[in-house]
């Protein structure tokens, strides 16, 4: 693997950032909303109230996924451990997959991403290097937390969601795996518990933009 300076990592992680906020988002597996029914008969038995609830909450999870990108981009621009910068990318890498599948879901249902998506973007990749900066150990016990949280705001979606709303539950479930998994991973590479009270205050944070994000 060829050598990258901090001036080609710092460029590398802004084209990130800017495909991210400002291109459509392009994944390597297919949707999950795609398996099962033909993709034109998603959503032709939702109520139109049922359609706007399925949009809002996937508008919140596409936000939940362009944090995603800035977190992990952020932490693997300051980290000296190039073992650790690999794994950081290989999962921004996974994560397209979820920023793609939930933005290929608010098309479908017919409304918008959040029109404050490069602000989200920003504070997150703000704290993702201030986390990183923390040392290895915290940033992944970061990481382990982050996951822990979104596995448990999509089990909430998953409540929420329409019943016959089939393909956005299974974009859901889908993702609510991997994040399962990018926990366990980033505790297997050496994750420390957050002190509190960061844990609380991620929580309090993530409930403002989930908010937010459910209108805008």
């Amino acid at each position: 693997m060829r050598h990258l300076s901090l001036l080609d990592r710092w460029l590398s992680a802004a084209d990130a950032g800017l495909r991210t906020v400002c291109a459509p988002p392009s994944g390597c597996t297919a949707s999950p909303a795609d398996e099962g029914d033909p993709p034109a008969a998603h959503d032709t038995c939702l109520l139109a109230e049922e359609r706007a609830l399925s949009g809002a909450l996937m508008r919140v999870n596409h936000v939940g996924e362009v944090c995603a990108q800035a977190l992990y981009q952020s932490q693997a621009l300051v980290t000296s451990n190039a073992a650790l910068r690999a794994h950081f990318l290989h999962a921004a890498e996974e994560e397209m997959d979820h920023l793609a599948w939930t933005h290929a879901r608010i098309q479908d249902l017919g409304t918008h991403v959040s029109w404050l998506n490069p602000l989200w973007y920003g504070g997150a990749f703000a704290l993702g290097c201030l986390m990183g900066m923390q040392g290895d150990a915290r940033s992944l016990g970061f990481v382990v937390e982050t996951e822990r949280q979104v596995e448990a705001h999509l089990q909430s979606h998953l409540d929420r969601l329409p019943e016959n709303d089939a393909a956005s539950r299974r974009v859901v479930s889908r993702m609510e795996a991997d994040e399962r998994r990018h926990a366990d991973e980033a505790l297997k590479a050496g994750g420390a518990p957050l002190a509190f009270p960061l844990p609380a205050l991620m929580r309090m944070a993530a409930r403002i933009m989930t908010t937010v994000a459910h209108r805008l």
